[in-house]
């Protein structure tokens, strides 16, 4: 399995040099990869509660680093590590910028680049991109067809209800064939579906792990039914990291406690047989310096290598 590590991206621990540590510390360890996500604003009076926890928003939300830029970054700071973003919301862009910006990673990293795709949850973000929330979904299979078209053939053409790319040569291609590797996040049955059909792999974010593998096995099914190979549909987890000095009483939850606790964990992402695991500390309480997630990078490294 591999192991990949969450950088530095919200609130006073985002900047540029706890980054370039954080990034090459990873890979110095033999990480496999480093990860960024997509927020954009943290709303007073959000729409509907934080998916995660009791509703609320992670006051850390207020400040954070862009993902494309971030992982930009990072590439020139480092040599091997693979560089990626779970989750970028599709409908938020327009394809053809978004798909110049991200051929130009995968280009300029030397073909390191991994994509986590998703539609967000938050309507207030929507709202703040011009985009309307009620054509997500439509607007997320259009962004992905315009980038797949973009990546794979030249001259490019793209006839869409929300976009338009008049017939053009786009002689940049990514480094990787037919494109960087694609991972969905996804829990309802449109978005599973269209994982199954589009994605390389499924990426969840706080499913409990007592869940995915169900849920991976119905997403696998779906795979199957699009006509592809299901065999090569890679599962990847998140594990949001909560270190606590002692293990919680009663139903504890996944990634939180103690180190032995977290190693549980971990093996039991293991036993799902998952392609990666990705750990990030950033949101534990602890943790509040570059000094301090590179403590805990090495402490989990003694767990997640194992």
């Amino acid at each position: 399995m591999r192991v990949g590590f969450g950088l530095p991206q919200v609130g006073s621990l985002a900047s540029a040099e706890s980054l370039t540590k954080v990034a090459r510390r990873a890979e110095e360890l033999g990480f496999s990869s480093v990860w960024v996500f997509d927020r954009l604003l943290c709303p007073l009076k959000p729409q509907v509660p934080y998916p995660i926890g009791d509703g609320s928003l992670p006051e850390v939300y207020r400040r954070v680093l862009d993902p494309v830029e971030t992982l930009t970054f990072v590439a020139a700071r480092t040599e091997r590590v693979a560089v990626g973003v779970s989750v970028l919301n599709l409908p938020w862009y327009n394809p053809a910028l978004l798909a110049r910006r991200l051929t130009s990673l995968d280009v300029l990293s030397g073909g390191r680049l991994c994509l986590g795709f998703g539609i967000g949850w938050l309507p207030d973000e929507y709202d703040a991109a011009g985009v309307p929330w009620n054509t997500r979904g439509k607007r997320a299979d259009e962004t992905l067809s315009a980038l797949k078209a973009w990546w794979t053939t030249d001259p490019v053409e793209v006839e869409g209800t929300f976009y338009k790319i008049s017939k053009s040569y786009i002689g940049l291609k990514p480094i990787q064939k037919p494109h960087p590797p694609i991972y969905m996040a996804a829990y309802t049955p449109a978005a599973m579906k269209r994982a199954a059909r589009e994605a390389n792999g499924w990426f969840p974010v706080g499913v409990p792990l007592s869940a995915i593998g169900q849920m991976f096995e119905s997403i696998r099914s779906m795979v199957e039914q699009a006509g592809r190979d299901a065999a090569s549909f890679k599962l990847i987890v998140r594990g949001n990291i909560e270190f606590l000095d002692a293990s919680p009483e009663g139903n504890r939850t996944d990634f939180s406690g103690s180190l032995d606790d977290i190693a549980k964990d971990v093996a039991a992402v293991k036993k799902l047989g998952a392609h990666e695991l990705v750990l990030d500390v950033q949101f534990s309480p602890d943790v509040k310096s570059a000094d301090n997630m590179l403590r805990r990078m090495e402490e989990l490294k003694t767990v997640a290598f194992s």
